[in-house]
Formats: C-alpha cells, sequence, structure tokens
C-alpha cells in the first residue's frame, strides 16, 4: 500500500463515508406527490442483476439478497421506480471509494432520506468491486452508495454490509471523474441539488439510468 492510500485510509472512517446532513428547514418538508418509499419495501428476489449506463459507459452490478437482505430490498425498491437518473457520482477517491445516489431533485431526495432501513450483519467483506450503503451511523441507511475501489475490509468492522458487486465493466468504475475528491457539499445538493453540482462541478460523472435486467 502507498503512503498516501494509507493516509487516506487512516482518516476515513465511517463518518466521512457518511450522509451529510442539514438543518435547513426546506429539508423537513413533506411532498407526498413526489416518489419515494414505500412503508416498507418490497421483498427483492435471492439475487438479481442491475445495468448502470453512466457518462463513462456501462457496468453490470450483481445483487445477492442473502448478503444484506434489507439492503437489496431498498436497492431493487430504488432501482425499480427509476430511481436513478441523472445520478451524479458525488465523492470519488482513487483506492478508497466511488460514491452516489443523492437525487438531483431536492424533493425527491428528501423522500427517501427521511426513511431510513435498519441494518444488516455484515457478512460479506468490503473487497474491491463490491456495492455498499453509505451512511451516517447506524440504521441510517437511505439512498447513498458506494462501490469499493480496493479490498477495504476494515469497513466491515464499522458496520458497512456489501448487497453486492460490480461484475461487469469495472474499467468504467475505475475511470470515474475523480478530480473533485470530496469537494461537493452535500448539504447543498440536499437544497440545491444538481444545478448546484452541474454550475460548481461540470466534469462530474453521472448515472443515466438504472434498471434491472435479470436473476
Amino acid at each position: 500500500m502507498s503512503e498516501g492510500l494509507g493516509r487516506i485510509l487512516a482518516v476515513l472512517s465511517l463518518s466521512t463515508i457518511a450522509i451529510a446532513c442539514t438543518k435547513d428547514s426546506s429539508m423537513q418538508r413533506s411532498d407526498s406527490t413526489v416518489p419515494g418509499p414505500s412503508s416498507a419495501a418490497p421483498v427483492a428476489p435471492d439475487s438479481f442483476r442491475v445495468a448502470f449506463e453512466t457518462t463513462r459507459g456501462d457496468f453490470v452490478v450483481d445483487v445477492i439478497r442473502a448478503w444484506s437482505p434489507r439492503g437489496a430490498d431498498r436497492f431493487h425498491e430504488l432501482v425499480d421506480a427509476g430511481y436513478f437518473t441523472d445520478i451524479a457520482f458525488i465523492r470519488v477517491l482513487p483506492g478508497f471509494v466511488a460514491q452516489f445516489g443523492m437525487h438531483g431533485d431536492p424533493a425527491v431526495n428528501r423522500r427517501w432520506e427521511a426513511n431510513p432501513i435498519p441494518d444488516d450483519p455484515v457478512v460479506q467483506s468490503n473487497t474491491r468491486g463490491t456495492i455498499v450503503f453509505a451512511t451516517s451511523g447506524p440504521n441510517t441507511r437511505r439512498n447513498q452508495f458506494f462501490i469499493n475501489y480496493s479490498d477495504n475490509m476494515r469497513l466491515d468492522g464499522l458496520g458497512f454490509s456489501p448487497f453486492g458487486r460490480v461484475v461487469e465493466g469495472m474499467s468504467v468504475v475505475d475511470s470515474i471523474y475523480a478530480g473533485y475528491g470530496e469537494t461537493p457539499d452535500q448539504a447543498r445538493v440536499a437544497t440545491e441539488g444538481n444545478a448546484y453540482l452541474k454550475r460548481g462541478f461540470p466534469q462530474l460523472d453521472y448515472i443515466k439510468s438504472a434498471k434491472i435486467v435479470g436473476s
């Protein structure tokens, strides 16, 4: 491991793969007309495959429900709802993770952020290519995710429970634009959406679509 990567992994803990919170009053408004999660996510298939189309190219994720049942159910619900449209990779750290999931429409983002799901036990290690929920503490999995760039097994003990892995197109994931690092402000994304990102961070890569293509 390089000295630089060692420093990154030494300081990046649960709090820094976290969902930023804001006290802005606009976050408290309820938008009943905006698509959001059901009161109880439908049970996902035992396994299913999701194809992502991005501004860098395509990649495919296999989800294994036994690894993280509640996580797989929420992810299936998001994909099935057509959530992943124009979703930015807002935090990309080479050698560590690529994070995404905040919706470009703040109203849609509010609905999903207001409905966290309980944690699952960690039964699959955070190896390269696995996909995991980002959190802000116990039982705070919502609508943000990261893909592990490296074997980040130290995250296992912090409660990060992978629910799937990239099985095609990992080279595409590796090529996602990383020049902004952690600079985009998640609190501003929550209140201003993609207008803030596209104005201030024009080189960010985005998920154009995600769809279930098989099981």
